[in-house]
């Protein structure tokens, strides 16, 4: 478990390795993503899969699968009895998110720990000195999962482009399969219920997303969801503030 500044991996399904040990710098190689006329979210997926069954999802529940070991005793003891019951494979319930954040966040604060004696932040050297570079990348895992940030300067290291990749969109085809889930599972063709919205926001919120953070956009974002027919009549709309 390397929250910062690590070595991206991704598995698949049944835990075999698709890549391994990839830095920001080799981003474009492995991932793509997909823009669609519906949704302001870009699809990101990875290359070698292809766009139709290359998306994957990010967060506490990729962390704990992915990693090896966590390198903090409670969160270790808590990881080995998370993965048990999968006999060492993915853990895919979309719902043990929860149970893999709360790990997450054991973790981070065995780490806080550690590092309140850890002498170079104890230090008076305050300032990290390098060479100026042109173009940078960097991502790390935030509690909503992967984050990506590459930026280039001109000679006035003013921006001149920059690409930010946050979690939320990262998870945006998996949010999508897991509401059109819900609607397989609640919707019963005529109406949208209150278990139907119940159950769309259970399955939103085990993603912990933010829209603006994705979309770069500012304003309100109420769960509004609308019920068509196969010709495009509206037949319901119910909104969720």
């Amino acid at each position: 478990m390397d929250l910062y500044d690590g070595k991206l991996r991704a598995i698949g399904s049944d835990g075999t390795t698709i890549f391994d040990g990839v830095t920001p710098e080799m981003y474009d190689e492995y991932i793509g993503d997909e823009v669609r006329p519906w949704s302001y979210m870009k699809f990101p997926y990875i290359r070698s899969l292809g766009k139709a069954g290359g998306w994957y999802r990010v967060g506490p529940l990729a962390q704990v699968n992915c990693c090896d070991f966590i390198d903090t005793p409670l969160a270790e003891s808590a990881r080995r009895e998370f993965k048990a019951p999968a006999a060492g494979k993915p853990v895919h319930a979309t719902l043990y998110q929860h149970w893999a954040r709360v790990i997450c966040m054991v973790h981070a604060a065995e780490k806080i720990r550690e590092l309140l004696y850890d002498d170079d932040l104890q230090g008076s050297d305050l300032v990290v000195r390098g060479r100026r570079r042109a173009e940078g990348a960097a991502w790390l895992e935030a509690p909503r999962g992967t984050l990506l940030h590459r930026y280039a300067v001109d000679a006035n290291d003013q921006v001149t482009d920059a690409k930010l990749v946050v979690a939320t969109a990262n998870n945006n085809e998996a949010i999508n399969r897991s509401i059109k889930k819900v609607a397989d599972d609640y919707l019963s063709g005529q109406e949208i219920t209150d278990a139907l919205l119940n159950n769309i926001e259970v399955a939103v919120r085990a993603y912990d997303p933010c829209l603006s953070c994705a979309t770069h956009a500012l304003g309100d974002m109420p769960l509004i969801v609308t019920l068509e027919r196969h010709d495009g009549e509206r037949l319901a709309t119910r909104t969720r503030a």
